[in-house]
């Protein structure tokens, strides 16, 4: 078994069976990949609510015009973006350099991270926080696949409502809904993908 092998077995699962039950250990892991995830300046602008509470699974489908994945999935991870750039800028490098965060070599890096975020304010900064956000489900999902759990990346939602379900700070927009559980049926029909020449190019 490998990772190629795993992203053959994925499929979106539109069907979870509500009777099985993600481990802590697995839901661990997942969260594991999702903090190893690579982000621009290492800044991580994403924040990711793990929802186990049935009615808030409840509210979930709701939000999603009553698709089934939310409410039968063992575990639903929400994930929000986040816009206070600055903020995690000043966390970073204490993070990084702890005593040293005052040090010359820190603050000019500092400095530079500042130069970079003030090209990414209001929407702009929005759409690249969001960006980020998806490289992040990106390696959540590929940890799910490895441990064979299913997985299903939701869009088709009303954030607007699914905002309303967390009680979190503006800075924070919900982006998408990754239901996470055990499939009750396999594809019904098998990988559908664009032929290599459709898709690379090389030069």
């Amino acid at each position: 078994m490998s990772f190629l092998t795993q992203l053959e077995w994925r499929f979106s699962t539109k069907k979870f069976d509500p009777e099985k039950k993600l481990s802590d250990e697995s839901v661990g892991k997942i969260l594991t990949a999702i903090r190893l995830t690579p982000s621009a300046y290492g800044l991580q602008p994403f924040h990711v609510v793990v929802v186990t509470d049935v009615e808030i699974k409840k509210k979930l489908q709701e939000a999603s015009y009553g698709q089934p994945q939310p409410a039968d999935a063992s575990h639903v991870f929400v994930f929000f973006s986040r816009t206070d750039i600055l903020d995690r800028i000043d966390a970073y490098m204490k993070l990084s350099f702890g005593d040293e965060s005052g040090s010359e070599k820190a603050v000019k890096i500092a400095e530079r991270f500042r130069q970079m975020a003030g090209r990414y304010e209001g929407a702009t900064g929005a759409e690249w926080a969001a960006k980020q956000t998806y490289i992040a489900l990106g390696f959540a999902m590929a940890a799910a696949a490895e441990l064979e759990i299913d997985s299903c990346p939701m869009e088709g939602c009303d954030f607007a409502a699914i905002k309303d379900i967390f009680d979190l700070p503006e800075i924070f927009t919900p982006v998408l809904l990754l239901p996470l559980g055990y499939r009750a049926e396999g594809p019904a029909r098998s990988k559908t993908r664009f032929p290599k020449e459709d898709l690379f190019t090389n030069v």
